[in-house]
């Protein structure tokens, strides 16, 4: 009886599909707040909104949603990636990908943390 050893499962990938599933459910309440807080907002001009992001509740949970939208996005984008991309750009495009996402979410992270302490 002939069988592949060692072949099959990679026994990894399992971490990415938790990571993807657990950032899913963060986002969930977490965008429902930032509508609900953008809505009661409503016409506020510059000064109330950097008011209100500079209250460190709404700081802290606005650089929560931020590292939950690019950890989902990057990994989201890797899925297809890897699904789609059959060349030697494969990974190129994964180190762009991955690097793009986490300079986007520091440069949130440190604009909202400008912002929090310039008060």
């Amino acid at each position: 009886m002939a069988g592949a050893r060692g072949l099959g499962s990679a026994k990894r990938g399992t971490g990415a599909w938790r990571a993807e599933r657990v950032t899913a459910i963060a986002l969930v309440p977490l965008t429902l707040w930032l509508v609900i807080s953008l809505v009661a907002l409503g016409g506020a001009d510059r000064a109330a909104f950097v008011g209100w992001l500079g209250r460190p509740l709404d700081a802290f949970l606005t650089i929560l949603l931020l590292l939950a939208v690019f950890r989902h996005t990057a990994l989201g984008l890797q899925v297809v990636i890897e699904d789609y991309v059959h060349s030697a750009a494969k990974a190129p495009l994964l180190i762009v990908t991955h690097l793009s996402c986490f300079a986007i979410c520091v440069a949130g992270v440190l604009a909202v943390l400008s912002i929090l302490f310039a008060r």
